[in-house]
This record gives C-alpha cells, sequence and structure tokens, in this order.
C-alpha cells in the first residue's frame, strides 16, 4: 500500500487481481461498514502516539492484530472461514511479502553505507542533498533512496536545535515526488509498466510536473531553512574548523543496491503466466524469483559489512519491524476497501468513482489527478493507481497516446500524494521511526498533514493548473 507502499517498487510486484470475486466475494455487494475496521486502524496509528503513547509504543502489533481480526472475524463468519482465509492468503503472498522483502532488503543494504564525516547542515548544503536524494529516486526507488540519504542528513542536522523541517521535505521530495520518473521510483509506476506502460513514458510525460514541483519545494526549503538557521545561536552551528574529511565506508553496499535494480528488471523479463500454486493461490514465478534475489542480495550485505559499520551508523531492525507489523494490518483490513473500488461504478464507492468523467463522459484529468491523489494518501497507491488505470479504460497504448493527459494524471497522482500522510507511501513512516529513534521529535500524524496541506497543496492546485 503505499501509504504501505510503500509505498517502495515492492507492493507494484505482483499483479493485482481487478476484482475479488473470484476470492470468493464480490466488492459490489460489500456495504461501507467493511471500511471500520481500516478505518480504526488509520485512527490508531493517528491518534494513540498523541493519547497513549506507551501504550502505543508497547502495544502496536497487537493494536493492528486486533484491527486485522475485526476484518477477518467477522468475514469468516459471514462469507465462511476458507473464503476469509484465501482473501487474507492472497494479500499476504502477492502483495505483502514482496512488498515488506524489498523494504527489508533495501533497508539492510542502506543500512550498511556509512557516511563519516562532518557535513555541516547548513541551508546550501540539506538543500544540496535534499536534491541529490530527490535525483536518485526513480533510480533507486523511494525506499533506497530515502533509507541511503535519511542518515547522513540526521548527522548533518544533529547540533540544530530546529531541525524537523528539514525530515518533513525529505518525505516530501527524496520519499515521494523524486520517484516519478521511472517504473523502478514509486510502485503504481511499476504496476504501469507491468499492465503494458513503456518503461520511459513517465519519464517524458511527468518530467516537468515533477522538475517544476521538485524545485518550488527545493526553494521554498531553501528560504524556509535560511531563516529558521540565522535565528539559532551560533553556538549550536557546527564551526568549519572541526569538519573532518568525509568518506564512505561500506561501500559494496552500493553495487548490491544496484543489484536489486537488476533484480526488479531481471525478474520481470519472467512470462506473467509462470506461477507456483500455493494453498490455492497462483503465485507469479516473477515474484518468487524477486523475493528469493532480495533475500539474498540482503544476506550477502549482513555477511560482508563489517559490525563497525552498522553500530556507528545507528543501525537496528527497530523501524523495519514497526513497519512490518503496522503495514500487514493495514494490507488485511483494506481488503474490503479496495474490493468496493475495484467493483467500480457497482460498488458502494461508484459516486466517488464516476466523477472523473465529464458530463459527456470524457475523461477530466485534473479530477483524476486529485481523486487518485486524494485515494492514494490514505489507501495503499499501487491499487488505486490500477484501480483508476482501469476506470479509464485499461488499455495501455490508448492511455499512452490519445489519453496521455489522463494517464499523465493518474500517475502523479499515485506518486505526489503518497507525501501527503505518513502512510501514503512506505518510506514515509521508516522515516518517521528512525528519526524519532535518534531524538527528532516528528510531528504527529495530523501534524504532518498540517504540513502537507499548507505546503503541497497549494504546489498541486498550480500542477493542475498548468499540467492537468
Amino acid at each position: 500500500m503505499a501509504k504501505r507502499s510503500a509505498t517502495t517498487l515492492a507492493a507494484a510486484m505482483a499483479l493485482i487481481a481487478p476484482a475479488h470475486a473470484a476470492d470468493g466475494f464480490d466488492g459490489a455487494t460489500l456495504s461501507l461498514l467493511w471500511a471500520i475496521p481500516f478505518a480504526g486502524m488509520l485512527l490508531s496509528i493517528a491518534v494513540m502516539p498523541l493519547v497513549a503513547e506507551k501504550v502505543w509504543h508497547h502495544h502496536f502489533g497487537k493494536i493492528a492484530g486486533f484491527w486485522a481480526l475485526a476484518f477477518v472475524v467477522p468475514f469468516a463468519l459471514l462469507y465462511g472461514g476458507g473464503i476469509a482465509a484465501h482473501a487474507v492468503w492472497h494479500t499476504i503472498a502477492l502483495e505483502y511479502i514482496p512488498f515488506i522483502v524489498l523494504l527489508y532488503a533495501l533497508f539492510a543494504v542502506a543500512g550498511g553505507i556509512l557516511v563519516r564525516g562532518d557535513i555541516m547542515g547548513s541551508p546550501a548544503a540539506n538543500t544540496g542533498m535534499l536534491a541529490f536524494g530527490t535525483m536518485i529516486a526513480s533510480l533507486l526507488g523511494t525506499t533506497g533512496a530515502a533509507m541511503l540519504m535519511i542518515r547522513p542528513l540526521i548527522r548533518a542536522n544533529r547540533l540544530r536545535p530546529r531541525n524537523v523541517h528539514v525530515f518533513v521535505f525529505f518525505i516530501f521530495l527524496v520519499a515521494n515526488i523524486g520517484g516519478s520518473l521511472t517504473p523502478l521510483g514509486d510502485p503504481p509506476l511499476f504496476l504501469g509498466f507491468l499492465n503494458g506502460v513503456s518503461f520511459f513514458w513517465t519519464t517524458e510525460h511527468l518530467f516537468l510536473p515533477a522538475a517544476f514541483s521538485s524545485a518550488v519545494l527545493l526553494a521554498a526549503f531553501y528560504l524556509i531553512d535560511r531563516m529558521i538557521f540565522r535565528r539559532e545561536p551560533p553556538a549550536q552551528r557546527p564551526a568549519n574548523d572541526d569538519v573532518q574529511q568525509i568518506e564512505i565506508l561500506g561501500g559494496h553496499n552500493v553495487l548490491l543496491l544496484l543489484s536489486i535494480i537488476a533484480i526488479i528488471l531481471g525478474s520481470s523479463l519472467i512470462g506473467a503466466a509462470q506461477h507456483v500454486t500455493l494453498f490455492e493461490v497462483d503465485i507469479p514465478l516473477d515474484s518468487i524469483v524477486r523475493c528469493a534475489g532480495l533475500v539474498l542480495v540482503a544476506a550477502i550485505s549482513l555477511a560482508t559489512t563489517k559490525s563497525s559499520v552498522r553500530i556507528e551508523n545507528a543501525f537496528n531492525w527497530g523501524p523495519i519491524v514497526e513497519v512490518a507489523l503496522l503495514f500487514i494490518g493495514i494490507f488485511i483490513t483494506i481488503i474490503p476497501v479496495l474490493a468496493i473500488l475495484q467493483a467500480g461504478d457497482k460498488g458502494a464507492l461508484a459516486g466517488l468513482v464516476a466523477i472523473v468523467n465529464n458530463p459527456d463522459g470524457s475523461h477530466n484529468p485534473a479530477l483524476y489527478f486529485w481523486l487518485t491523489g486524494i485515494l492514494s494518501a490514505f489507501l495503499d497507491n499501487a491499487p488505486t493507481y490500477l484501480v483508476f488505470f482501469n476506470t479509464a479504460g485499461g488499455d495501455a497504448q490508448a492511455l499512452m497516446h490519445e489519453l496521455q493527459p489522463t494517464l499523465a494524471a493518474i500517475s502523479a497522482g499515485a506518486v505526489f500524494f503518497g507525501a501527503a500522510t505518513y502512510i501514503g507511501n512506505a518510506p514515509n513512516f521508516m522515516v518517521k521511526t528512525i528519526c524519532e529513534e535518534r531524538g527528532i521529535k516528528m510531528p504527529s500524524f495530523f501534524a504532518f498533514m498540517g504540513w502537507s496541506a499548507a505546503i503541497l497543496l497549494p504546489l498541486f492546485a498550480v500542477n493542475t493548473l498548468l499540467f492537468f
């Protein structure tokens, strides 16, 4: 989800079925009451760290399990245990496992790269690091770029008393918008690639929106950071004469990051029809090969990177464990929500899906951009992309040519709006967790939405006028 999904590439690694009727139930028959566990899961993530921080910190896994059962148990009673088990296993096998395996591999490999030395967290240096992370996000994926850049950025700003804004903009740029130029950058774009969209289509058609958005955000960040930096006590600023030479340790992990890209691309060449059936779910062979390759790369990184490098990098498994537990709750509780959406005009959200078209039946790219985006901010951006891809006709050739504005709007909405909430894309939550482990008091769920509403929504409105 990207918010599971994320947001990252792996949620899109498996083709998602266009409807759940094959699982023994039809999304068109489900009422919105089935969305209550998903809403409860999201509200728990948003509210409990504010009102019951200790309870949440020690029991977030149990809370995620509670909401998962709040869906599974009533669903099993109504549809039968076999159908409920099949729906859950279908989601875990085709979506959750590929998703978490990719996150695990990127987290393990990027955590073995140590940038040693003093990088002064000045406005210019911070802007340069954000710009670099944004540029590499479409190559390494938003998760890979975020995990590679977050620790050096934390160290660069460790002495600054006001540094939260640095990491908010990091999520906006590196963990989201930077991944909009290739299918490697973000899960929904890879899903489009698997459904026939050419590899460099997004590079060509999203370049201007991505470049414009990135430039505006980088300029805004520089001005904000410069203003804050000037108001900080001089004693808190890193002294120029204390700067140590920068060196990179664990550099072989950069090659391993590139090998992750090769595995993703290589596995996509395996025929989609080839699969292995396990517990009545057809698991694509490319997904199995991909996961096996990623686990192997992570194992190589863990075996070949000196423990001193990871210790100095303050590497630990806490962030990935938290993401794994929370997102399995999200993946399970979102099952009926996605089924309703995928039912299209026959589902309980038919009115919501229908508004993306003009009265004459033609597509309205602006509405495709905003509706895809808003749903992507709170649901999984990969299946949300697929829902609107199919709503727009599902013909990749037509969407890439005569319906190009529609596909551009769907693609940008799915990627850009992932920055609107912590759950809009998987790297968002990982960045939040890593920062908090290092003593940075990140905004709460709603406070972060305040940042995104104030900064991103006006930017997206301008994007709509200029491009969609």
